[in-house]
């Protein structure tokens, strides 16, 4: 079996529903669904702020891994409402535009806190 390692973003959930930020097998890395809050707790205003940091939260899983943004192979954006697209597009664009990774963007019925609009997952090679 290929060694594995786990990130851990340092959450309360992590322990509590057993779930690492992210996984590392052989040289790929696999990030957990990522909604964006804030350091502190609290919920950016808007799904194209959200989406901004939860590709933050994204790319410092990566660098814990030894992985960055450009390895990027494929993500999925989870939205609550697909009005948010185009702000969501625009986020995700200004973060892989040169990358261009596969991605999947899909409107579900509802994350996991109202709060939330957009939840993000990524694959990436070391």
């Amino acid at each position: 079996m290929t060694p594995r390692r786990n990130i851990s973003s340092g959450s309360k959930w992590e322990p509590l529903l057993g779930y690492s930020r992210a996984v590392v097998a052989g040289n790929t890395v696999y990030v957990s669904g990522t909604v964006g809050v804030a350091a502190d707790g609290s919920v950016p205003e808007g799904a194209y702020a959200q989406t901004k940091r939860a590709l933050e939260i994204i790319r410092d899983a990566l660098a814990q891994a030894g992985a960055e943004l450009a390895g990027v192979v494929r993500t999925r954006l989870f939205l609550a409402d697909m009005a948010d697209f185009d702000a969501v597009a625009k986020a995700h664009g200004e973060v892989f535009g040169e990358i261009r990774p596969a991605t999947t963007i899909v409107e579900v019925a509802k994350l996991v806190d109202a709060a939330f609009v957009v939840e993000v997952e990524a694959v990436a090679v070391i």
